[in-house]
């Protein structure tokens, strides 16, 4: 019994020290076939990118790691400089490395239907005519600007003087979802243009605060109070040296 017991234990043992010298081996097998060689510096998730993450955003996200170059996969991420504007097509796991081929445009999940709702934003809806909404060329995906016109006074009074004020109120607001659009295919015998007074119902991303402000304009609209226009925005839209204008400071 006792020899049973002491032959199993050796055996462990002797199983233990094989283990650890294999893995010895390869590591050396390794570090002896990496020795010379050229090496490439690649980008691997330290942690989670959830799909829609901004290539801008994955600095934070990401570890930078030596390896050697006929090991480096096909489209890695070599400058993280090359996925600004783009996102994240998938989540992607820890210990991924980077690939172009995992950030797309936005419009690209935007035509899918697979515009990310940012963390902590909620989504509203709200209805505009088409000359309002740059001629409805507005998309799931875009970022856009509103310019809201307000009349602080009490209209009715005689001795009010009218005096809109005209100023922008938001800057790239994610549009999620459009609908209205009437969109003029090139291919039809028939070209179907878009009206101005065509209505086009747009969904928008916004914190709690800013969809109360944004209702704000929005109710207004039919109180005559309040007149929203909606502006297209890219990554290079210069949105300084904006201020409010009123009719003393229009000419």
């Amino acid at each position: 019994m006792k020899t049973r017991i002491i032959g199993a234990i050796v055996a462990l043992i002797l199983a233990a020290v094989g283990a650890f010298v294999l893995i010895t081996y390869v590591r050396g097998a390794d570090a002896r076939a990496a020795e010379g060689a050229e090496l490439t510096d690649v980008y691997v998730a330290q942690e989670e990118i959830p799909k829609g993450t901004p290539g801008e955003s994955v600095n934070d996200l990401v570890t930078l790691d030596s390896v050697p170059t006929r090991n480096v996969p096909a489209g890695s991420v070599t400058n993280l400089d090359d996925l600004a504007g783009l996102v994240a097509d998938a989540d992607i796991l820890p210990g991924e490395p980077l690939l172009e081929a995992r950030f797309v445009d936005p419009a690209e999940l935007a035509a899918r239907g697979d515009v990310v709702v940012p963390e902590g934003m909620q989504l509203v809806s709200f209805t505009l005519p088409a000359d309002r909404v740059v001629g409805g060329q507005v998309r799931a995906g875009d970022k856009i600007g509103l310019v809201g016109t307000i009349d602080p006074d009490e209209v009715g009074e005689e001795q009010d003087v009218i005096n809109p004020i005209t100023s922008f109120a938001f800057h790239g607001v994610l549009v999620t979802n459009v609908q209205g659009v009437v969109t003029p295919n090139p291919e039809a015998e028939e070209q179907v243009e878009q009206s101005a007074g065509d209505s086009i119902m747009l969904t928008v991303a916004l914190s709690a605060h800013d969809i109360e402000r944004w209702v704000w304009f929005a109710e207004g609209e039919s109180a005559t109070y309040a007149q929203m226009w909606l502006t297209l925005e890219n990554e290079k839209t210069d949105n300084s040296g904006t201020a409010p204008v009123t009719g003393s400071t229009a000419f």
